[in-house]
């Protein structure tokens, strides 16, 4: 299963209201590393189903987004729980990368 595309309109109850740790994979169509780093988040969607959820926003299409959480470059991931920013990650950093901060988000 894919990690879920989401928008403005459904961030905060898919994100901020959410029982769990959600990753959130703030990307472009155009930007190379961000299409590195979409598979890997779709296969730890898959591994980490149940304990996190893993969602994408494309930066070009959720500007206000971006702006309010200080998305200044792609691919940037950020880790929220309990409706709060608690990790940030910029750039591709591969999936071990990806894992170990999904790991620290229990």
């Amino acid at each position: 299963m894919p990690a879920k595309h989401i928008n403005q309109n459904d961030f905060e109850e898919k994100v901020l209201k959410a029982k769990s740790p959600v990753i959130v994979d703030f990307y472009a169509e155009w930007c190379g590393p961000c299409k590195m780093a979409g598979p890997v988040f779709d296969k730890l969607a898959d591994e980490f189903a149940g304990k996190v959820k893993i969602v994408k926003v494309n930066v070009d299409e959720a500007q206000g987004l971006a702006q309010k959480y200080g998305v200044m470059s792609i691919p940037t991931v950020i880790v929220f729980k309990d409706g709060k920013e608690v990790d940030r990650q910029m750039g591709f950093v591969g999936e071990e990368g990806y894992r170990k901060m999904i790991k620290r988000s229990f």
